[in-house]
């Protein structure tokens, strides 16, 4: 009796060679045409069916494995890819990511640590960012999921480092725009604070930057009520905006008045690689620690962000892990400490730094610094031709890669006009020729681009227009509840 196939490797290889080959082929080919697809379009309810069956107890063929992911997969995901994808702040991803996603994963090693090149590769990513930012040497980092993963990182060492000092958990008070991104409010409370009472949310000025006075000023008022003002948070680019803190003069004020200054550069962090923009981001290495992400502007598969802590040392003394199954050792397996398990709270982790690394090394970073100033540029460009219409209002300064704009038109009361702004970005995306997204400022539906994908040019900015036409018309001429308090 023969025996059972029982391990998981394919009984004939060049069967499966030839269709991992088709499926690649698919998926290049699905880079290299998306302009023909929709940016977004909605699944039906028969293709959710199909993810609604029982768990499957014997196997498939992968061709049909095949089928079923170009069918009911690729055609309803987010769209990010996408040139017309304009809503979030995603990055459009590469063919080089691709690649290195697809080697990673047939690599398939555990990155947490032991002596392998992984943690080579990694740590030359983390000291191509230290040198990039303007950290000192004595900087070191980890790779995480993304900036929310990573700030949690940041705020465990800034929080021991203030209950080392004598802090009182209950009584440290954390400060921030009201434009920060609301992965600081979740870190907090994983920490063990509570956002809603510890978290200080300063006014911003014109600009949507933190206002520095109002700060001061709630510090001191804080102090006075026997508060530990204890964390500064500064944005290298807001989400909601783009907008920029002044992050030198946070560093300064952070040093002056004893806290630990964290900086959120999950947007902008790398357009320090823009020279041109670069010096709007002055001060960012002044951070205690920092949050980033590669996969919205570096353009890397999702999911990639790192940690960066001014103080290696001090950031290992919180982290290293300890446990007898992790013993270390000079030579051998258990060599090449410390491991990027001491750096942070994954032992588990995927080798996303060699998607990281083959990117920069694949386009440089000329290239991509290129990519972001361009993005930014076609920003400014929508801008001022938005700026130009009598029925829009722009709804904040034009910061960065992001646009903030409402229509205005008509004698519509605000209610109307909200109606109105949601029903424009519903429409705009259900057309599938572009995809903004909508966000609130001032209590107002606003409509937002956020122009990331690297594959975005002024053919779509042109397109976009046009669809928010065609939609503006439609939903003037269909909607009779549009007057409707």
């Amino acid at each position: 009796m023969a025996e059972e196939h029982s391990n998981l490797d394919p009984e004939d290889w060049s069967q499966f060679r030839a269709e991992a080959h088709r499926m690649l082929d698919d998926m290049v080919d699905a880079l290299a045409q998306l302009r023909q697809r929709p940016v977004w379009q909605p699944a039906s309810e028969a293709v959710r069916a199909l993810f609604d069956a029982p768990l499957p107890t014997a196997g498939q063929p992968l061709a049909q494995l095949h089928e079923q992911c170009m069918e009911s997969i690729l055609p309803y995901v987010v769209g990010n890819a996408h040139p017309g994808f304009m809503g979030w702040v995603h990055g459009g991803g590469t063919p080089v990511g691709m690649m290195a996603a697809m080697m990673a994963a047939g690599l398939n090693v555990n990155a947490g640590g032991r002596n392998q090149i992984a943690l080579d590769v990694e740590q030359q990513v983390v000291r191509w960012m230290r040198d990039l930012l303007g950290f000192p040497a004595t900087a070191d980092g980890v790779l995480t999921g993304g900036t929310s993963a990573a700030t949690v990182i940041a705020l465990v060492s800034a929080r021991n480092e203030a209950l080392d000092a004598g802090g009182e958990l209950s009584r440290l008070v954390a400060y921030a725009s009201t434009e920060v991104h609301g992965s600081l409010r979740r870190a907090l409370m994983v920490i063990g604070l509570d956002a809603a009472v510890q978290l200080q949310a300063i006014d911003c000025n014109a600009q949507l930057q933190i206002d520095l006075s109002r700060l001061e000023a709630q510090i001191a008022e804080d102090r006075a009520a026997g508060l530990q003002p204890w964390l500064l948070v500064g944005s290298a680019g807001t989400v909601n905006s783009g907008a920029v803190d002044d992050l030198s003069a946070l560093a300064a004020l952070a040093r002056a008045h004893g806290l630990w200054f964290h900086v959120d550069g999950a947007l902008g962090a790398l357009a320090m690689l823009a020279p041109e923009i670069a010096p709007r981001l002055r001060g960012i290495g002044n951070a205690d620690s920092l949050a980033m992400d590669f996969h919205k502007w570096g353009q890397v598969p999702y999911a990639a962000g790192m940690v960066m802590m001014r103080d290696g040392a001090q950031h290992r003394r919180h982290f290293m892990a300890a446990e007898h199954y992790l013993q270390r050792d000079a030579q051998g397996l258990a060599g090449h400490s410390p491991w990027p398990c001491d750096f942070g709270i994954d032992l588990s982790r995927e080798f996303a730094a060699l998607k990281v690394w083959m990117t920069f090394q694949a386009y440089g970073s000329a290239r991509l610094g290129r990519m972001i100033a361009r993005g930014c540029r076609l920003a400014a460009d929508l801008a001022a031709r938005l700026a130009a219409m009598d029925d829009v209002e722009l709804m904040a300064p034009q910061s960065l890669n992001i646009v903030c704009f409402r229509y205005c038109g008509g004698a519509y009361d605000e209610v109307a006009l909200d109606r109105i702004n949601r029903e424009l970005v519903r429409r705009i995306q259900l057309s599938g020729l572009a995809a903004p997204s909508l966000t609130c400022m001032g209590g107002r539906a606003v409509i937002r681009v956020a122009l990331v994908n690297h594959r975005t040019s002024l053919q779509d900015i042109d397109r976009l227009l046009a669809t928010m036409q065609s939609a503006l018309e439609a939903t003037l001429a269909g909607d009779g509840r549009i007057g409707e308090g």
